[in-house]
C-alpha cells in the first residue's frame, strides 16, 4: 500500500507532468502561429508583386508567361509550408513522447519497487505467487516495448513515405514548369 506521503508525491509528479505537457502544447501552438504569420506576410507581399506584374502585362502572351513563371515558386512555397508543418508536428510529438517515455519508465520502476516492498513482508510459501506477479509485470513491460517499437517503425516508415511523396510532387512541379516554359519558347519562335 502507498502511504499518504507517497500518494501526495505521486499526485505532485502527475501534476508536474501535466503542466509540462501543457507547456509543450502551447509552445507548439506558438510555433504554428508564428509560421502562419510568416506565411501570411509572404503571401501579402507576393500578392502585391503579382498584382503589379499583372497590371504591367501588355498582351495575352505576357500574361501566360507571368502565370508560367508563378507556377513553380507557388508549388515550392506550398511544399515548404507542408514540410514546415510536418516538422513542427514531429517536434511537438517527439517532446510529448519523451515525457511519456520518462513517465512510463518511472511507473515501471515504482511498480517494481512496490512489488519488492510487498514481497519482503510476504508470508513464507508465497514465492510462486510473487514470481507469477513479477512474470506478469515483465510480460506487460515486454508487450509495451514491442508495441512502442512497432509504433516508432510505423512512424519512421510514414515519414519516409511523406518525404518521398514531397520529392515526387516537387519534381512534377518542376517538370510542369519546364514544360510550360518550353511550350512558351516554342510559341515565340514560331
Amino acid at each position: 500500500m502507498l502511504t499518504p506521503e507517497q500518494m501526495m508525491a505521486a499526485q505532485k509528479a502527475n501534476m508536474d507532468t501535466l503542466l509540462s505537457l501543457t507547456h509543450k502544447a502551447f509552445e507548439g501552438v506558438e510555433r504554428l502561429v508564428e509560421l502562419n504569420m510568416q506565411i501570411a506576410r509572404a503571401a501579402m507581399t507576393d500578392s502585391a508583386d503579382t498584382a503589379k506584374a499583372a497590371l504591367s502585362v501588355k498582351d495575352a502572351q505576357e500574361l501566360l508567361a507571368l502565370q508560367t513563371s508563378l507556377l513553380q515558386p507557388t508549388a515550392e512555397k506550398a511544399a515548404a509550408y507542408q514540410r514546415s508543418l510536418y516538422e513542427l508536428a514531429q517536434r511537438t510529438n517527439a517532446e510529448w513522447i519523451q515525457v511519456a517515455e520518462a513517465q512510463m519508465a518511472k511507473a515501471q520502476k515504482d511498480l517494481n519497487t512496490m512489488i519488492d516492498t510487498a514481497t519482503k513482508g510476504a508470508p513464507a510459501g508465497t514465492e510462486s505467487a510473487v514470481a507469477l506477479v513479477r512474470s506478469a509485470v515483465s510480460a506487460a513491460n515486454n508487450a509495451f516495448e514491442s508495441v512502442h517499437k512497432a509504433a516508432r517503425q510505423a512512424a519512421e516508415m510514414a515519414d519516409a513515405n511523406l518525404q518521398a511523396m514531397a520529392g515526387t510532387a516537387m519534381a512534377a512541379s518542376r517538370a510542369a514548369a519546364s514544360k510550360a516554359a518550353a511550350a512558351k519558347g516554342n510559341r515565340k519562335s514560331a
